[in-house]
């Protein structure tokens, strides 16, 4: 394999070294530590200071909205963006102070709602922090080093999650106090939010230190001319008319209908809200695009995302279904092993303390085996098959370990069920990136990552709301059918690859060069 080919007249990004890849994505082993953090322990502190638990999804809330609102804006004010500091890293910073400040103070909080409040502030700068750092290897790596440097960025996020997963059993074990007086939380999770700021802000820090950005005009010599005429996704935008957004608007009321006629979990509410607000924020887009203004940040997201480059669309089929089975896994793992595994039911009893103890043990090491597999595995499937075939077959163990669950009653043997499960996640959060990367327009890396992030959190919203009805109407007494859902949900999105492999098959063929796939690891 020979290295990527510049076009005539196109200058060639330096290619990097190991220590050059690790400088690009250190800052994201302190943001997933803040993300495993935060994941592992608000539940907690949210019932600890007096919330019940029936309560908590709506607490929860706050984490995918943050995301769906805050990483498009962040990625399209970061593709404008240049200072002394440079075009990412100034959102990586200002991500990471506010993050490490919200560490600090959160399980010091006082009461519920202040609590909740910080949550919003810490998922908001987390995701300031993070959006950027995807669109980040893309800019600074050549397309051929592109599959490797998501791979790196993967195996920092494995052990991120490990550590900060399981750094508040590590100080319990240590000796640190677990309990304390009611309203009050626990030394084990104090101590492990603010070591968590500390690493997180000197990991981000890093990165701010020890890389230089590509200037403007130099992104231009390595981009050559703008595959996407400026301009043009408004242009298209204005030509629309107002019916897509009065669909949109329509189809949330009648999510919002439906959730009082059939008794819907009160989440669904937040569901219907999006649609609708998505369908009055595009018609205002199309309105400010016919009057002419081709300047403005909403006319511009809408129109980037409703005119997204065809890989985009279809890699956007696969992350819905494949985040959808990974969060299936988060809501339910707990309660299928539980009742299959221990026995019991009794979310007070010892025995599902001890289910949920091994919970997090599993998801450790899921977190765990990704991290090794994205930097084994991973890059010999992808010299090897390519990235979108690699994903395929990623996917599909990935299925099969959660066909695991329902046969499994062991809960040792639950480990060989983790790590298809753990070789799937470091897929997830490599291959679809690196494909994004090598195909999209450099100049918008930020919007389209941010705009990514949507099929992301849809599914997160439709699983933490339509699924648990869904069971509760099909299987009531049965969580275990979640697993064979979350398996059919990854065999879907497995199959949605081949038409991502014959566009970019295609598209090196148009090229002339397979390196035009971007899916090769050297």
């Amino acid at each position: 394999m020979t290295g990527q080919s510049a076009a005539p007249g196109i200058a060639e990004k330096p290619r990097q070294s190991f220590w050059g890849l690790w400088n690009i994505s250190f800052g994201f082993f302190g943001i997933q530590i803040g993300f495993a953090l935060q994941n592992s322990n608000m539940s907690r502190i949210f019932e600890t200071l007096g919330t019940a638990v029936d309560d908590l999804p709506a607490l929860w809330v706050a984490a995918p909205l943050t995301g769906l609102l805050v990483q498009p804006i962040i990625g399209y004010f970061s593709d404008k963006t240049w200072t002394k500091l440079g075009r990412r890293r100034p959102y990586f910073l200002a991500g990471a102070i506010l993050a490490a400040i919200s560490l600090f103070i959160m399980p010091l909080a006082p009461y519920l709602l202040f609590a909740a409040f910080m949550l919003w502030v810490l998922d908001a700068s987390l995701n300031v922090s993070m959006e950027p750092f995807r669109a980040f290897v893309g800019d600074m790596l050549r397309t051929d080093q592109h599959t490797a440097g998501y791979i790196v960025q993967t195996g920092f996020i494995g052990a991120g999650a490990c550590i900060g997963s399981f750094f508040p059993f590590f100080l319990d074990w240590a000796g640190v106090a677990n309990v304390a007086p009611p309203g009050v939380v626990p030394d084990t999770v104090r101590y492990s939010f603010w070591f968590g700021a500390v690493v997180l802000f000197l990991a981000v820090l890093w990165t701010v230190v020890f890389t230089r950005e590509y200037s403007p005009d130099e992104m231009r010599r390595f981009e050559g001319p703008d595959a996407e005429p400026s301009g043009s996704p408004i242009r298209a935008l204005a030509a629309k008319s107002f019916g897509s957004g009065m669909l949109w608007i329509a189809a949330g009321a009648l999510v919002l209908l439906l959730v009082n006629r059939l008794d819907l979990e009160k989440e669904v509410y937040l569901l219907g809200g999006l649609l609708v607000f998505y369908g009055l924020a595009s018609m205002l887009a199309i309105q400010l695009a016919k009057a002419g203004n081709r300047t403005n940040m909403l006319s511009s997201i809408v129109g980037d995302f409703s005119g997204m480059p065809e890989v985009m669309k279809r890699l956007a089929v696969v992350q819905f279904f494949s985040w959808s089975a990974l969060f299936i896994m988060w809501i339910f793992t707990t309660r299928v092993v539980a009742q299959y595994v221990w026995g019991t039911t009794d979310s007070g009893s010892a025995a599902f303390n001890q289910a949920g103890n091994w919970v997090g043990v599993l998801f450790g090491i899921y977190n765990g085996v990704a991290a090794v597999a994205a930097l084994t595995l991973l890059p010999l499937l992808s010299r090897r098959l390519g990235a979108a075939y690699t994903h395929a077959a990623c996917l599909l163990l990935g299925a099969l370990g959660f066909l695991g669950f329902m046969f499994i009653r062991d809960q040792y043997l639950l480990i060989l069920c983790e790590i298809g499960i753990g070789i799937l996640w470091a897929s997830v959060l490599a291959m679809p990136y690196a494909i994004l990367a090598s195909n999209l327009p450099q100049s918008k890396l930020g919007i389209y990552m941010g705009l990514f992030n949507i099929f992301i959190v849809i599914p997160q919203l439709l699983v933490a709301t339509v699924m648990g009805q869904i069971m509760l109407w099909l299987f009531p007494d049965d969580p275990i059918w979640t697993m064979a859902f979350a398996a059919g949900s990854l065999a879907i999105a497995a199959f949605f690859m081949l038409p991502v492999q014959a566009l970019l098959q295609n598209k090196a063929r148009q090229d002339g060069s397979p390196e035009a796939e971007g899916v090769y690891a050297q």
